[in-house]
């Protein structure tokens, strides 16, 4: 029989900056993430209630932890995505395999978020906004949502940020090793 795993015999713990199930601890989120995870909660909102804008808005800024989120980020995508909902939609239903009316709400609006970010936010690289999208769609969404979320923004990005996508593919063929070549004589 095992035994019991007390005080003094326990197995060191690693700080990852992980939960059990992978998603970054609340601790270790920047603001700007903080500020998706808001946005999220408030588009899909206003995807299943139809809520306004603006009570939306009060009622997340009064959520618990809300004070630690880029404000002008949540803005940015709160406002800028329902304003922009027509376009967004527009953008993302040719990549789609199904009708936008099956995609989750969470997933919808967690692409409208990558969709928002790739035109308005240049300042954020195109790798990221996928990662925390996908991340968002792991922590947010169903089960399988977040590669369906990531297959979608990876066919988007090329159009989106052609020059930075671009220049991300020459780096990494530059960078590529180069196989190790038998010395001449050797086989």
């Amino acid at each position: 029989m095992a035994e019991p795993i007390t005080k003094t015999n326990r197995p060191p713990q690693t700080r990852s900056g992980l939960t059990d199930t992978g998603v970054k601890k609340a601790a270790d989120k920047s603001a700007r993430t903080r500020a998706r995870e808001f946005a999220l909660q408030a588009l899909y909102q206003h995807l299943v209630g139809r809520n306004e804008t603006d009570s939306i808005d009060a009622f997340t800024r009064d959520l618990v932890g809300f004070h630690k989120a880029d404000s002008a980020h949540y803005d940015a995508l709160l406002r800028g995505c329902i304003e922009d909902a027509t376009a967004l939609d527009a953008a993302i239903t040719p990549l789609l395999d199904r009708k936008m009316t099956e995609i989750s709400p969470v997933e919808h609006a967690v692409l409208w978020i990558g969709v928002y970010e790739f035109t308005h936010c240049l300042d954020v690289p195109y790798r990221v906004v996928i990662n925390e999208c996908i991340e968002l769609a792991k922590a947010f969404g169903g089960t399988d949502g977040h590669k369906y979320v990531n297959g979608v923004l990876h066919k988007m990005a090329p159009s989106l940020r052609r020059a930075e996508v671009a220049a991300d593919k020459s780096n990494k063929t530059e960078q590529a090793p180069h196989p190790i070549l038998p010395e001449a004589g050797k086989a």
